[in-house]
């Protein structure tokens, strides 16, 4: 991503968990005060953006979020509840909005069931329901290997099912188109891809299966940890995605 950065000119800024708050350092994407808007991981993170986004004059539309796994769940979670903050959302191997209640349901979500989303449930001060799904439709791009045995490819199912839902839920919103297509990455790796355009023929929702692939990066460099050089890129891709969606005002 660093490559990319200096190749295209955008900064990137890589939030990081305390080990007091997880001890795996990942962020707690099913905890219900961390789901939510003003509260929690989503406040802290969507801070850090804002704060680095004044000191460095980035363009107010052309903020991005992305991440791997619970960095994935947490972009997912930053796309609902900071919707004018991020304007593409990036979620590699994660799962979707209000899943999760506790570490209990979070392991059965990693491993494909449902306690989080099925079952409406009032959490906290806020008065907010978790497990409704999400609402909000920010452009997502998707990637998820079909050999992910840490989290079910599922998950990855039900976030592209969440966002169509909500830009369905949109006034004056038409149906997204289906397309898809394959191919074989330069390393040999199989991928398959949707990719849901609107009316205008915009891309709203991209969604890769990588085939064959388990709970690593795909295309990321080999001295980083649940990395897959076998590629396709998914860095490189998600790049590609967020410079060419549609902005408010654009043509």
């Amino acid at each position: 991503m660093n490559q990319l950065a200096e190749a295209h000119g955008f900064l990137v800024v890589y939030p990081e968990q305390a080990a007091q708050a997880n001890a795996s350092k990942c962020w707690n994407w099913f905890q219900p005060q961390d789901q939510l808007r003003g509260e929690g991981e989503p406040s802290l993170i969507a801070g850090i953006t804002t704060k680095v986004a004044g000191a460095y004059g980035v363009d107010p539309q052309r903020i991005f979020v992305a991440g791997l796994s619970a960095g994935a769940a947490m972009a997912v979670v930053l796309g609902e509840t900071y919707p004018e903050l991020f304007a593409g959302i990036g979620a590699h191997s994660g799962l979707p909005y209000g899943s999760a209640h506790d570490i209990p349901s979070a392991l059965l979500a990693m491993k494909g069931g449902r306690s989080g989303i099925a079952g409406q449930r009032n959490f906290g001060k806020t008065g907010v329901n978790l497990g409704h799904g999400a609402s909000q439709a920010v452009p997502i791009i998707v990637f998820h290997g079909d050999r992910d045995h840490t989290v079910q490819q599922s998950n990855s199912n039900l976030i592209v099912q969440q966002a169509r839902a909500a830009h369905g839920s949109e006034p004056s919103q038409d149906a997204l188109h289906i397309g898809t297509r394959s191919g074989v990455a330069e390393r040999g790796r199989r991928f398959s891809r949707e990719i849901h355009t609107d009316a205008n023929g915009h891309t709203r929702i991209e969604s890769w299966t990588l085939h064959g692939a388990g709970h690593a990066w795909s295309g990321g460099h080999a001295s980083g940890s649940y990395t897959d050089g076998n590629g396709p890129d998914a860095s490189a891709e998600m790049v590609r995605f967020f410079l060419n969606l549609a902005y408010a005002g654009s043509a």
